[in-house]
């Protein structure tokens, strides 16, 4: 982020939004993986121990009862992961981790959380990767809250280096629901999702980058076709 609280990037791809639920008070200095986490917010991941499970579906889980957590909040916590490029830098995947208060939401005097932004790029049209997306921090939150807007459309030079890095493996991983990466905790390996996501903000809780990739040669068709568009939007909007 800049000194005003916003960042231009662009959108290369999003994952479908997740869960995560810790059962104790999350200690810094020694994190912990959560207790039971799910990467399409349907059911716990695969690599959830058993024991660990609060239920065979999300719908049916105690820890999905608003007042669960504090206040009115549930105790099991959506996020979603999206990966970007730097406005000016199409040589780097950044993995960003949205937490529910920058994901959900109905725009209101312009200011967008990601899913009504997504909606709003689609009405338009739009696919993300062919825009500039600023990034911004709600001043009137009391807790860390993004909103996004469009800056300004690739040209064809950026959309064709747009395109080219979309198609690389960075992207994947920084989709990929890894738990343990996201909480600080030395991975073991086990908990670790494949993203789902289409074929085709500074982060609220994660903004490291994933490893530099390499330079990819594959060339690919600059176009933006309807179905794109759709299916990423039906992967961001899971209202």
């Amino acid at each position: 982020m800049n000194s005003s609280g916003s960042l231009n990037v662009v959108i290369l791809d999003a994952a479908k939004v997740s869960r995560s639920y810790y059962a104790g008070t999350y200690d810094p200095e020694n994190p912990a993986p959560p207790t039971c986490w799910s990467a399409d917010t349907q059911a716990p991941a695969p690599e959830v121990p058993v024991e660990q499970r609060q239920a065979s579906r999300c719908a049916d889980c105690p820890m999905n009862v608003k007042g669960s957590g504090q206040g009115e909040g549930r105790a099991c916590r959506y996020a979603q992961r999206v990966a970007v490029a730097l406005e000016n830098s199409y040589d780097k995947v950044y993995q960003i981790q949205l937490a529910a208060t920058s994901v959900f939401g109905d725009a209101k005097d312009g200011k967008m959380p990601m899913q009504a932004y997504a909606r709003y790029l689609k009405a338009h049209n739009a696919p993300p990767q062919a825009v500039v997306t600023t990034m911004y921090f709600d001043e009137n939150s009391d807790v860390p809250k993004l909103f996004f807007k469009a800056a300004r459309p690739l040209d064809e030079s950026e959309l064709k280096e747009v395109i080219e890095l979309r198609s690389h493996d960075d992207v994947t991983r920084a989709l990929t629901m890894t738990v343990s990466q996201s909480d600080g905790v030395k991975s073991n390996g086990a908990a670790k999702a494949e993203p789902k996501k289409s074929n085709n903000v500074l982060a609220a809780e994660d903004n490291s980058p994933v490893e530099e990739p390499k330079k990819v040669s594959k060339k690919e068709e600059v176009q933006a076709s309807d179905n794109d568009l759709n299916d990423l939007v039906d992967n961001w909007d899971d209202e």
